[in-house]
Order: C-alpha cells, then sequence, then structure tokens
C-alpha cells in the first residue's frame, strides 16, 4: 500500500498553491549525515551530478565540501532518482541536509510514490525525519518521512492548512 494517496495530498502537490519547488531538509544533521547521503547517492544506482559554479566534477567528501571557504563557488548535488525526476543538493551547512524538488515533475499517484521512496530512502538511511514545507515556508511541515512509522505521514491537513502563496506569487 503507499504511503500516501494522490486524492488525499493533491495540494501538497500543486505547484500553483505551495510553490514549484517546495523545501525539503533534515533538521539536526552532521557532516556524517551529510556523507551519509553521499554515500547512499553513489550507492543507489541513481543519476547524479556535483558541480563547483556550475562546473561538474567528482563528488568529494562531505566533510570536503561543507569545509570550503565561505565565499567559495556555489555547490549543487543534483540527483534524479528516477529519470525524469530531479531533486537538487545544496550542500551550505553541516547542520541541516536541503533539497528541492520540482513538483511539475511529481504529478499523479506515480509522483507522489517516487517522492515517498525517496524520502524514505534518505530518512531510512540517515534514521531521522524528512520534512517537506511549502516554498519559502520553512516552519509548517506538510508532510515527511518519520522514522518511529517508517513511512512518508501527512504533518498538515491538506485541507484544513492555509499555506503561504508561493515565493514570487501575489496573494
Amino acid at each position: 500500500m503507499p504511503d500516501l494517496l494522490w486524492d488525499d495530498v493533491r495540494d501538497f502537490f500543486d505547484p500553483d498553491l505551495i510553490g514549484a519547488l517546495p523545501d525539503l531538509s533534515v533538521a539536526g544533521a552532521s557532516v556524517d549525515d551529510w556523507q551519509a547521503v553521499f554515500d547512499l547517492v553513489r550507492s543507489s544506482g541513481w543519476t547524479w551530478e556535483y558541480s563547483e559554479g556550475g562546473v561538474a566534477g567528482p563528488l568529494p567528501s562531505a566533510g570536503e565540501v561543507l569545509s570550503r571557504p565561505a565565499d567559495a563557488e556555489t555547490v549543487d548535488l543534483r540527483v534524479w532518482p528516477v529519470p525524469a525526476v530531479l531533486a537538487i543538493f545544496r550542500p551550505m551547512s553541516a547542520d541541516e541536509i536541503d533539497f528541492d524538488v520540482d513538483l511539475r515533475e511529481l504529478q499523479g499517484q506515480v509522483g507522489v510514490e517516487i517522492l515517498c521512496g525517496f524520502l524514505c530512502a534518505i530518512g531510512r538511511r540517515l534514521g531521522k525525519p524528512v520534512v517537506m514545507t511549502a516554498e519559502g515556508d520553512y516552519g509548517n511541515p506538510v508532510l515527511g518521512f518519520e522514522p518511529s512509522a517508517d513511512h512518508v505521514v501527512l504533518l498538515a491537513d491538506p485541507l484544513g492548512v492555509q499555506l503561504a502563496p508561493a515565493a514570487g506569487r501575489d496573494s
């Protein structure tokens, strides 16, 4: 049985309602957690690309990435858990793992199952919650992987939550 059903979560997958690029994160992370994510990406069979300042290269250790000077080039780790779905990790801080997905690539029940599988893989590897919030609305998670439940759960009521307008949109 799927973790979540499209009919129950379609509002949380609506790019016009919560923004096309919701924020996903793992709080209370460490360099070791980032390394575990890097190792998961390498071993999962997912397609990935690491770049610094837009220049692709080999994926260094998390310690190397996170110890770069503050004025260093921007780092992106692009991961395709399936060919048409991209997640972009931005290792900027050891204490939180941040990444984005594009909801336009995750429509319908198949999209829900792809996202749930991806969040479960990360959450299980880390043994930590992985939450999704509306774009720019960091304090109000809508769904996420919960380790004690060992699956993705709703963290807000899709019908009862008043979401902030998506970034760059008028209210």
